[in-house]
């Protein structure tokens, strides 16, 4: 027999009998699309936190603080030996003053947080600005996105609400002059003031409750400053940023190894992501519970299929069908109402996940009283290709082994008893 015969011979007893087989793939098609729908809410949440987690620059960021002998600082040559590991793009380094600052436009003050950092490895390390230019003179600083907006008057302090936010300085500082006042944190030293002008401000941090009223100064100035006030230079902290995101746990890595204290976003994600694989594997467990039980449909439909059709196995075994081939005929058909049943939750189960994208996030913010999420995105249920496969896999696996035994009694029919039975 042919294959498009033994295609032939499947569909004409689908056709016959065509209300069991329609509610046996319904069956098939709730359990499919169950699975796929309770695992996609898994997928969902761990995309919807690893985007929020990775959605600005800093995710390729290794944060080097010290080293783990605690007396020991970061030297200039250890952080150069950094920018020696392959896949190392950058290595910023940072440091403050031991002082107290503040910051001063016209009748305008705000906390001066003051940083020197080496602009050249900042801009490689991937530092973007709003407005102005990177310093090229000496005495021009970068100022934090949100450095404006702290600049403030006395008045306007006062007759503040509690909770009010102030709107601060109104135009550009590009260009504006300022002077920083920074007393030192301890001893009687006498305040040191210098005077600042801003040649950039830097870009808006990506998300909303991230603020940046910092100051940033070229690293020569750390010297300088230690001096007039009688301190220490600082030691610096030191970023290093990796090629690509893929390179950030190999270099933690060879940084742990040389015994450096380290943080990357890797290490926060790989925890995170151990916990969503256990969820996900729940999950997808549980869903396939549904399958199973739907499988009991599709043994039913088949063993029903089998001894309404025993005359007919008959015919075809008198004729010389071997019995490999019925058996293979009877798995066919089972295989069959697993396929379509599949084909059709993998659609239903994309249409139920666009669904709830759509309508969860806006029951979340009507409940809350909130008009928009912000920049935070809500995704209840991802259906990567994954997903589908897996779950394909196990339908029709299913479906297959709950008609091999109806399939594997259909092999041992007894043609004389089969012949005798009436139509």
């Amino acid at each position: 027999m042919q294959f498009k015969d033994q295609l032939g011979f499947i569909g004409q007893h689908m056709k016959r009998n065509k209300l069991r087989v329609a509610t046996t793939i319904l069956a098939a098609t709730m359990g499919c699309a169950f699975l796929i729908v309770l695992a996609s809410v898994g997928f969902g949440l761990h995309k919807t936190l690893s985007d929020d987690i990775l959605e600005n620059r800093t995710v390729t960021k290794i944060e080097v603080p010290g080293k783990e002998d605690s007396d020991s600082v970061i030297t200039p040559q250890e952080a150069e030996a950094m920018r020696g590991i392959p896949h190392v793009k950058a290595v910023a380094e940072r440091s403050r003053p031991q002082a107290e600052g503040e910051a001063r436009l016209g009748e305008r003050s705000a906390y001066a947080d003051l940083v020197f950092v080496q602009f050249g490895n900042e801009e490689k390390a991937g530092l973007a600005l709003s407005d102005g230019a990177m310093p090229a003179a000496e005495g021009e600083v970068l100022v934090g996105y949100h450095f404006a907006q702290s600049l403030v008057t006395e008045e306007e302090q006062e007759n503040a609400a509690e909770g009010e936010e102030l709107d601060g300085f109104a135009g550009s500082l590009v260009g504006q002059t300022f002077e920083i006042e920074l007393k030192p944190f301890e001893g009687e030293g006498e305040p040191v003031i210098r005077e600042f002008t801003v040649a950039g401000v830097t870009e808006e941090p990506a998300k909303d409750w991230m603020m940046d009223s910092s100051i940033y100064a070229d690293a020569s100035w750390s010297k300088i400053i230690a001096e007039s006030l009688g301190t220490e230079e600082t030691p610096r902290e030191v970023l290093v940023y990796a090629d690509e995101l893929q390179y950030v746990k190999g270099i933690t890595e060879k940084l742990k190894k040389d015994g450096y204290y380290v943080y990357s976003v890797t290490e926060e994600l790989g925890s995170m992501n151990m916990f969503f694989t256990l969820l996900k594997a729940g999950l997808i467990f549980v869903g396939t519970i549904a399958i199973l039980i739907a499988s009991i449909g599709i043994f039913n439909t088949m063993t029903m299929a089998v001894t309404e059709r025993t005359r007919e196995i008959g015919v075809m075994k008198a004729i010389g069908a071997q019995p490999k081939l019925i058996q293979r005929l009877f798995l066919m058909e089972s295989a069959a109402i697993g396929i379509i049943g599949t084909v059709l939750a993998v659609i239903i189960s994309y249409g139920i996940s666009m669904l709830a994208n759509w309508l969860v996030p806006m029951i979340v913010m009507s409940s809350l009283g909130e008009e928009e999420m912000g920049d935070f995105n809500i995704l209840i249920s991802v259906i990567p290709w994954q997903l589908v496969a897996i779950s394909a896999a196990i339908s029709i696996g299913v479906a297959m082994i709950s008609g091999w035994r109806p399939a594997r009694k259909a092999t041992q029919i007894d043609v004389i008893q089969a012949l005798r039975q009436e139509l």
